[in-house]
């Protein structure tokens, strides 16, 4: 049994390095790697993001070029490879996320000294690891290493 766990996260270790080796040199940043099931049916999610606006043609292409090199791994068993972005609902984790995302709203949670803040704000600019959100009210500055959790905020207007 400990020969099992041993293998499959030997097999899990060797899928995020293929995964991870597949995105050096592209613009695109690799947000998580779900890996499920066992030899017989595995499924392979990978969620990328990007400063720019990913289309379907770009995760058409990474996903050919990450299944290329997977399909040529036995040790890999069958597979279903799933490369896309991580959507809406899930929150920003990477500075590199904010800048596609000015003049939109957030749901911002930050510490503030020791206390945690929430925040419904605008985004107004991005400078290195400095953010700055507008509610209307007042502006503030948070550094992208105080912020607990992000979340773009669907507008229909």
């Amino acid at each position: 049994m400990w020969a099992f766990f041993v293998t499959m996260d030997t097999i899990k270790e060797k899928i995020l390095k293929i995964v991870e080796n597949s995105l050096l040199g592209t613009e695109f940043l690799l947000i998580e790697t779900n890996i499920r099931g066992d030899q017989r049916k595995r499924i392979i999610e990978v969620f990328v993001d990007s400063a720019k606006n990913i289309s379907a043609d770009d995760l058409a292409e990474l996903s050919r070029k990450i299944n290329e090199i997977l399909s040529e791994d036995e040790e890999i068993g069958n597979y279903r490879l799933d490369v896309s972005t991580p959507g809406v609902e899930r929150p920003l984790r990477f500075i590199e996320q904010f800048p596609k995302n000015i003049n939109r709203n957030f749901e911002l949670e930050y510490f503030f000294g020791d206390e945690v803040m929430k925040l419904k704000a605008k985004l107004i600019s991005v400078n290195g690891k400095e953010l700055i959100f507008n509610d209307g009210k007042n502006e503030f500055l948070i550094n992208h290493n105080q912020i607990i959790k992000a979340k773009v905020l669907i507008s229909f207007s």
